[in-house]
């Protein structure tokens, strides 16, 4: 198999890249080269931006794919770009959009592909309803050969998978756990989630590729493992050799303590519970199995994490508006008690 990626070195694709290599496909990556040191042998670098489109276009005039898969597009332009470069230039094109494009608040937490496409919550979300909807319409009027690919919550051994944190990363929950200083859960902590490890989801997305009977399909990309944010925040810290002290926050009130964009990343996402079934996928790759349990998983990248210094990016912002947060909340539960 001959596939183009574009990107191919996140913490989705990667995975993808590595494997499809060790398989023996002929595998590009098209991308800025700014995270390449170490592609896995047997890879090969298109180094270009995708939004010089003009350069692009030059560098792959002579080449035909069987797969081109875009994990770095955001918006129907994005695509619209996407369509002028590789039309009659594959035979597959893969779209990686988000199951937070899912119905938001939703009416039944079991998901399916059915499930209604709606989230009024945040923008990312509904810029991916909006690259679907361009897709799809391509693939009825002018048979492009589009799959859409749907992923939730996907994780690797570079960062710790959290609910709330700040816009330099997880590290910083993870150093108020080694430090002995609560960290914030939003809610109660019971809403269910769904973490699904890189190697995993690469398994269901390489079944896909080259796959006549994705084309025209939407398919989401999960494990069926469902947890509590408050298992997920236990696992963490028992792998960190330390004792949990949460706090639970209202996602409202987070969204209205910060400037981050909470509204959508949890009351768009992350607040709601959510089951996925992922029947449809296994129709299509018979053997696809998630086999990584979040315990397992979480265990590998915290070992990671700790041992590569250069992902512990500290967030002294962050942590200030941790300690803001618990604050506002001790005094007010304190005011309440006295009356």
């Amino acid at each position: 198999m001959r596939a183009l990626l574009i990107g191919g070195t996140g913490t989705i694709s990667s995975a993808i890249t590595a494997r499809l290599g060790e398989q023996g496909n002929e595998v590009y990556l098209l991308n800025r080269g700014k995270r390449t040191d170490s592609l896995p042998d047997g890879i090969q670098l298109i180094q270009a931006d995708i939004h010089d489109e003009a350069e692009v276009a030059r560098l792959i005039q002579d080449m035909q794919f069987d797969v081109v898969a875009d994990f770095i597009a955001y918006q129907p332009a994005d695509l619209e770009r996407d369509y002028r470069l590789f039309r009659g230039k594959t035979r597959q094109f893969i779209f990686i959009s988000s199951a937070s494009a899912y119905q938001k608040p939703l009416s039944d937490y079991r998901i399916t592909e059915s499930t209604p496409l709606s989230n009024p919550y945040w923008e990312y979300s509904r810029n991916k309803i909006a690259c679907e909807d361009y897709l799809m319409k391509l693939y009825r009027e002018e048979g492009f050969p589009i799959t859409i690919v749907r992923p939730s919550h996907t994780y690797d051994e570079r960062a710790i998978p959290l609910g709330v944190h700040g816009k330099r990363g997880s590290w910083q929950v993870a150093k108020r756990m080694l430090e002995k200083k609560p960290v914030i859960i939003h809610g109660d902590g019971t809403s269910l989630w769904t973490m699904t490890h890189s190697l995993d989801f690469a398994k269901g997305f390489i079944g896909l590729m080259g796959n006549i009977h994705a084309i025209g399909e939407s398919v989401q990309i999960t494990s069926d493992e469902s947890l509590t944010w408050n298992q997920i925040y236990v696992a963490i810290a028992d792998e960190l050799g330390v004792e949990l002290r949460a706090v639970h926050v209202a996602s409202e009130f987070l969204d209205a303590w910060s400037s981050e964009d909470y509204r959508g990343s949890l009351i768009g996402d992350k607040a709601n519970s959510v089951v996925f079934d992922n029947a449809k996928l296994k129709r299509l790759v018979p053997d696809f199995t998630a086999t990584i349990r979040f315990d397992q998983g979480i265990k590998q990248t915290i070992s990671y994490v700790l041992s590569h210094p250069e992902f512990q990016v500290e967030d002294p912002e962050f942590d200030r508006w941790c300690d803001q947060v618990i604050d506002a909340l001790e005094v007010a539960t304190s005011t309440f008690t006295r009356k």
